[in-house]
């Protein structure tokens, strides 16, 4: 019987770790298979440039894994039970459950409403394609002078609040900064980022804690009260609730916890790769969710899994941060590298340079998505005698 891989989720790190266990696994003693909900491979760096209006081409799942040997189910996860190692899910065919040997758990995140009222019922984001279109069609209805309010001084936020005031300058765009804007960037990218905001028209709301948000404005926990036609909320991402209701070790923010090889330290047939992994990076410090951490997750989730399945030494791949991406639009960007300790150096690159360098990283991202077995090898490595799953657990 062939051993059943499962991944859950075909975003960043569920797609790049697909490809790497087809490409480096025999198909002759694996299955795999992928789950995910939606049909295209979304490219959530540029989600908000999707809700702006500006067009953007989805890659259909299908044809990106066809003649892989990558099996896809187009179904939302319901449930996993990781004692009897299967999987629920739902699709157009109904309710079933798949079965696994090694699971990849790679959901990744959703936006974090953090109990503020008004966010769920009033509020736009643009962690998922469904909420990016909902939201670009908001925007698209708004006239000259609507108000937009951005809540987030994160990357994703300053990313959004640019993107619009440049693509729509007819709009009032602002952004709600719980300290001060841009503080964890070094002064001198610290001072490009005000010019960008100064040069695209976009209010700074600094030191200001939004505390409730109403279909037109949103209010601040010192009573102020900020007009918003539209309110987009990018105040930090929260990790689906299925990975803790399962049974699976989790952190305080519902993250599957795992050791060095990104396997889960509760059910040793089970990995976690993405924002949903609550990994340590080589500074003592958890990994942020992003991009570059789904990178390195799954890489070295998938070089643990092939390791341990065809009988070779588990290698171990670097988990550092180096830096800060930020879009500014589509012709200015922000690269700030930071150190050991996630403190920003004080060189940072700004401008064209860096909106080059930043359009170079999403084509190259969704180029490697797109050829996911690119570089296949003529020999594949075949698995050893499976070990018994009762001394996995005593191992672990």
């Amino acid at each position: 019987m062939k051993h059943r891989i499962v991944v859950l989720g075909a975003g960043y790190a569920g797609a790049f770790a697909a490809g790497s266990l087809a490409r480096r696994l025999s198909p002759a003693d694996t299955e795999i298979t992928v789950v995910n909900a939606a049909p295209d491979f979304v490219e959530r760096m540029r989600l908000h440039q999707l809700a702006s209006g500006q067009d953007l081409t989805f890659r259909r799942l299908a044809d990106v894994f066809a003649g892989t040997g990558v099996r896809l189910r187009l179904a939302r996860v319901t449930g996993i039970d990781p004692e009897g190692r299967t999987v629920a899910v739902t699709g157009e065919d109904g309710d079933s459950e798949l079965a696994y040997d090694t699971l990849l758990y790679a959901l990744g995140s959703s936006v974090a409403h953090h109990g503020v009222p008004g966010v769920s019922e009033h509020a736009f984001d643009v962690t998922g394609r469904p909420s990016a279109l909902r939201l670009r069609e908001r925007l698209a209805g708004l006239g000259e002078g609507g108000t937009v309010l951005v809540v987030g001084e994160g990357l994703t936020g300053i990313e959004t609040a640019t993107e619009f005031a440049e693509s729509r300058p007819d709009l009032s765009v602002a952004l709600a900064a719980r300290g001060e804007l841009g503080a964890w960037l070094s002064p001198k990218a610290r001072r490009h980022l005000r010019q960008a905001f100064d040069r695209l028209g976009v209010t700074a709301h600094e030191h200001t804690f939004i505390e409730a948000v109403e279909p037109t404005r949103a209010i601040a926990a010192d009573g102020t009260s900020i007009p918003a036609d539209v309110t987009v909320w990018s105040a930090g991402f929260a990790v689906h609730p299925i990975a803790a209701a399962s049974g699976l070790e989790v952190a305080k923010t519902g993250q599957i916890v795992v050791d060095r090889t990104m396997r889960s330290v509760s059910h040793p047939d089970v990995y976690a790769a993405g924002d949903c992994a609550h990994a340590i990076g080589e500074n003592g410090r958890p990994l942020p969710m992003s991009c570059a951490s789904a990178g390195f997750t799954n890489m070295q989730a998938t070089a643990a899994i092939i390791a341990r399945l065809t009988g070779g030494e588990v290698p171990t791949v670097g988990l550092k941060y180096y830096g800060n991406h930020i879009s500014l639009g589509r012709r200015d960007a922000i690269f700030q590298m930071v150190d050991g300790n996630v403190r920003s150096k004080s060189w940072y690159l700004g401008g064209r340079t860096a909106a080059r360098l930043k359009s170079g990283v999403l084509y190259g991202a969704g180029w490697g998505i797109a050829h996911p077995t690119f570089g296949m090898p003529k020999r594949k490595r075949r698995l050893t005698a499976a070990p018994d799953r009762a001394a996995l657990r005593v191992a672990a």
